[in-house]
Order: C-alpha cells, then sequence, then structure tokens
C-alpha cells in the first residue's frame, strides 16, 4: 500500500466530509436518547463505505473511456462550479 497516497485520500476525504450534510444528518440521528449510537455509527459508516464504493467503481469505469488528465480537469471544474454556484447563493 502506497501510505502517501493513503493518507492524502484521507485528508481529502477527511477535511470534505467536516461540516458535511451527511455528518450533521449523522449528528441528529445520534442525538436521539432512543437510539443505540453504535448502530448510528455502523449505519452511517456503512453507507459511506458503499458511497465511496461506488465512486471508486465510477471512477475506474470511467478512466478505461476517458484519460485520466481530462477527468482531473472534469473534476477540478466541477470543483469550482459547485464553488461559484455555493458563494452567488450565499
Amino acid at each position: 500500500m502506497d501510505w502517501k497516497v493513503f493518507l492524502t485520500i484521507f485528508a481529502a476525504v477527511f477535511v470534505a466530509e467536516l461540516g458535511d450534510k451527511t455528518q450533521l444528518a449523522t449528528m441528529l440521528f445520534a442525538a436521539d436518547r432512543e437510539v443505540s449510537k453504535y448502530t448510528v455509527f455502523i449505519a452511517a459508516s456503512a453507507a459511506l463505505i458503499v458511497a465511496s464504493a461506488l465512486g471508486v467503481l465510477a471512477g475506474s469505469v470511467l478512466s478505461s473511456y476517458i484519460n485520466e488528465r481530462y477527468l482531473h480537469y472534469i473534476a477540478g471544474v466541477g470543483f469550482i462550479a459547485i464553488g461559484a454556484v455555493t458563494l452567488y447563493r450565499a
């Protein structure tokens, strides 16, 4: 395993998820006194694993049809567009 790549991906996803709607929803589920915190943790973790697996699968499929360099450009433009829309709506 390439630890540099692992830590880069971990840091990027961790920072992206902080304060995200997913984290806020998980926090609200955990705030319910009648719900097991372990159940919330396991369910939220499983959901993130499945969502990540779909992302890896989609990236693998796309990379067989589209040059990796173009995928980076598309992702960059997508993030800039999301940021611009977010700033516009603020």
